[in-house]
């Protein structure tokens, strides 16, 4: 039986993938192991979202390998689509994948013909609680809060954005496959977060078209019991049937958005290519957070993108200081080879960009204290991490757990609220 350690780097969807590709091998006999272990097989999963994540990609490669000389090396994922022939041209690696097809990866970490693999493959994966279907994802590995992947690709072209060049259009699954895999995970993940590139989107491409309010509506009536959290969103794509149906699912859907800012100066969204204005995403933002008691909210922001003023960064400073963030993803702008950025005049050095980071990360930091004290005495409905010892709340905080008793991790727990800042904690209630 084949050892295989796993190195996911990038965003939910691909260590969904991972989690895919992993089953996949698990299915034809191989073993899931760490790093630690020994290990005969390394899957690299990887992320093209700038060059530097090509690189960091290329580098774990070539270190591992080193470390482990006996090993054989498979590249997949969004890397692999666009720079296959570089990772082939790579001695330590031995197969490259081009993409996410967790059977190709399966065929490849066992070394056998696809014909000998796919004869059985349905009696194997019934006998592994998968079902008629091996596209079904049946537990995240080592994790509390279960990831299902309800989508894939995207339709927008953000100047910046190699992922739809690796991924193609968006397209969704269909809402059985949906429900019958969140049905699976939520055996043993009392949260699921819906993923994917374009949540957004999803529906749209169906036979008979579908939003994402109407999918959650039918998980919240097929999956009772389960907590359900929204991964990565656009604000413009934040309904009021959306914030409706979160209002009245009792805590079911949790209240918490990320949704990708990028910039807060109109000049510079138009060159990102982004398809909302500074105001159409201010607005909706107030929106929601008027509509919620209350609210996690985080967005994604690019510093020293190509033509970035610093009155275009005092906006953006303006914008964050005014919305009711309870935490920020910033990164300096790196430009992926084969986009429209990369081609963009006006380049700002990095010096700045990792200045103005800091500026909008501080201004972060306070927010996120401030609103973690706001907390303190409320109740609150938490998913266990860790061994019981951190927990996440619905309003994505997290905070320690002020317990020693050791409790069951498939299930959310009420507690209270207590502490402030980074000392928050909750005391579950029996």
């Amino acid at each position: 039986m084949t050892r295989v350690f796993y190195k996911t780097f990038g965003c939910k969807a691909n260590q969904y993938d991972t989690e895919r590709m992993r089953q996949e091998v698990e299915v034809r006999g191989g073993i899931t192991v760490d790093q630690s272990e020994e290990f005969e097989v390394c899957l690299v999963n990887t992320c093209t979202v700038t060059n530097a994540a090509d690189k960091e990609a290329r580098k774990f490669i070539r270190k591992i390998k080193r470390d482990n000389p006996g090993i054989r090396i498979i590249v997949a994922g969004c890397s692999a689509v666009l720079r296959g022939s570089e990772y082939k041209e790579m001695s330590e690696v031995e197969t490259v994948v081009a993409g996410h097809d967790p059977v190709q990866v399966s065929l490849a970490a066992e070394r056998k013909s696809e014909l000998v693999q796919i004869r059985g493959f349905h009696e194997e994966s019934k006998s592994s609680g998968i079902g008629d279907n091996p596209s079904i994802l049946s537990y995240r590995r080592s994790a509390t809060r279960g990831w299902l992947k309800i989508q894939d690709g995207c339709d927008r072209k953000c100047s910046f954005c190699a992922t739809r060049l690796a991924r193609g259009a968006s397209r969704s699954r269909s809402l059985e496959e949906i429900i019958n895999e969140a049905l699976i995970l939520s055996q043993r993940h009392p949260e699921i977060v819906l993923t994917g590139i374009h949540i957004g989107h999803y529906g749209r491409d169906l036979e008979c078209p579908m939003t994402l309010s109407q999918l959650l509506h039918h998980l919240l009536e097929m999956v009772p019991g389960t907590r359900f959290r929204l991964g990565s969103i656009e604000a413009t794509e934040i309904d009021d049937s959306l914030l409706d149906l979160v209002n009245s699912s009792g805590g079911q859907i949790a209240p918490h958005f990320h949704m990708p800012l990028q910039s807060g100066s109109d000049p510079v969204l138009r060159r990102m290519r982004r398809w909302h204005s500074r105001e159409e995403y201010r607005t909706r933002a107030l929106k929601i957070a008027e509509k919620l008691p209350y609210l996690g909210l985080g967005a994604d922001i690019i510093t020293g993108f190509p033509g970035e003023q610093e009155k275009d960064h005092e906006e953006t400073v303006r914008l964050v200081e005014e919305l009711p963030y309870t935490y920020l993803h910033v990164f300096p702008f790196s430009e992926k080879d084969n986009t429209a950025a990369a081609q963009l005049s006006g380049r700002v050095s990095r010096k700045v960009s990792r200045e103005r980071g800091m500026q909008l990360r501080k201004i972060a930091e306070d927010k996120n204290m401030k609103y973690r004290s706001s907390r303190s005495g409320g109740l609150s409905f938490v998913a266990l991490e860790q061994q019981g010892r951190n927990a996440i709340t619905e309003d994505y905080l997290k905070v320690q757990v002020n317990d020693s008793e050791l409790r069951d991790p498939e299930r959310i727990y009420k507690g209270t609220l207590g502490g402030s800042g980074r000392d928050l904690y909750i005391d579950l209630h029996s």
